[in-house]
């Protein structure tokens, strides 16, 4: 299946390869900038006819992300022209497929000029195997833009990209973010508790899909923290901030901006799943700091990949990938996401208690098998 209709595929998504369909929904909770707003992805019940999502939501985040992206707003009417009208392979509000067990929950978060979207090829493929994968969009200015809704009728407020104020020192000014960024995920996880304790939660986007039909659909005593980039580290601090995550997964974490305090303070495991040109030194050393203090965090990393083909941009067509961003992976992108997925529910089912059967793949953490290696062979950062 196609992502993209009349643009003759220019991104092909893939339709999650797990036993269920995937639904999905937009969320916003509260009409400031304290509140939250999230896509929801989840095994969905099938539906003849089915709408499917636009992978870029509106217009504005085609300039968000050509301006934090490219640093040229100019290119947003190509990349509007290129990649607008792509959609997700999912069922848009699509009806929940019920689970008297409950499925086990993971909070997602995007990296540095990204937003909720760029990673649905990874959150799809979770929920098809079982999971609730609540995407985040972070308010902390390092999303390519954001909004939210104010309490008066019909108005927006839109919250831009920034990048690090002249004459600030970056460490300083992420570390702020992360920190944002970490208490966000925090607080989707409160929601998600506020749901299953029957509190009403209004969706302000009135999307006719009705939450309290997860109450009953969520084993909160399973809820894991992800993300991507900035979205990786952010993970990794939202393990210190909230004791009911129970591990973390970081695909190609930037560790710059935590701290150093805080290394002896995370108290649960972590999977690094790296790929081969991002990481630089220093980062390893934090990862492997982490990894001397529990011995159930693992490294691993994927062969043939750059930092971008953990997101949906992998699968842009070649040209178009490579004016965007310079050279790409040598590993087909299906392929990495297949391993990348992999791993993530070996790991998670090793972690959450889960009875399926991803232990199949446990090989995987300890880098073993095709295209990948245990560690991180080092190769130079481009940020």
């Amino acid at each position: 299946r196609l992502g993209c209709g009349s643009m003759g595929g220019m991104l092909a998504l893939p339709p999650g390869q797990g036993p269920h369909q995937v639904g999905c929904t937009d969320v916003m909770v509260g009409h400031t900038r304290q509140g939250l707003f999230l896509r929801l992805f989840y095994p969905c019940l099938p539906r003849a006819g089915a709408a499917e999502p636009l992978w870029i939501p509106r217009s504005e985040y085609c300039r968000g992300l050509a301006d934090a992206t490219l640093g040229r707003r100019w290119c947003s009417t190509l990349l509007s022209i290129a990649i607008g009208s792509c959609k997700v392979p999912v069922s848009w509000n699509g009806p929940l497929k019920p689970r008297s067990s409950g499925y086990p929950l993971i909070i997602f978060s995007h990296g540095l000029g990204a937003f909720r979207t760029l990673y649905s090829s990874i959150c799809t493929e979770l929920a098809s195997w079982g999971f609730v994968v609540a995407a985040l969009e972070h308010r902390d200015h390092s999303a390519a833009t954001t909004y939210f809704c104010t309490a008066e009728p019909g108005t927006e407020e839109w919250i831009p990209f920034q990048r690090v104020p002249q004459g600030q020192k970056e460490f300083y000014f992420r570390n702020k973010q992360v920190h944002q960024r970490a208490q966000e995920c925090v607080r989707a996880l409160q929601l998600f508790q506020d749901i299953v304790g029957s509190r009403s939660v209004p969706n302000i986007l009135h999307q006719g899909w009705d939450l309290s039909v997860l109450k009953d659909n969520l084993d909160l005593t399973k809820v894991a923290v992800m993300g991507h980039s900035f979205g990786g580290v952010t993970a990794v601090l939202a393990l210190v901030k909230e004791p009911s995550f129970r591990c973390a997964v970081a695909l190609d974490a930037w560790m710059f901006p935590l701290e150093n305090l805080l290394y002896p303070e995370v108290p649960k495991p972590v999977l690094f799943i790296n790929t081969k040109k991002f990481q630089t030194p220093e980062s390893i050393a934090k990862m492997k700091r982490l990894s001397s203090r529990n011995s159930q965090t693992r490294i691993m990393t994927v062969l043939g990949t750059v930092h971008e083909d953990q997101t949906d941009f992998a699968f842009l067509p070649g040209k178009l990938f490579t004016r965007i961003f310079g050279r790409r992976g040598t590993l087909d992108p299906h392929k990495a996401l297949a391993i990348t997925s992999r791993a993530s529910l070996a790991f998670l089912q090793r972690h959450l208690k889960l009875e399926e059967e991803f232990a199949q793949w446990d090989k995987l953490l300890e880098g073993v098998g095709d295209s990948v290696v245990p560690d991180t062979p080092l190769g130079r950062s481009h940020l």
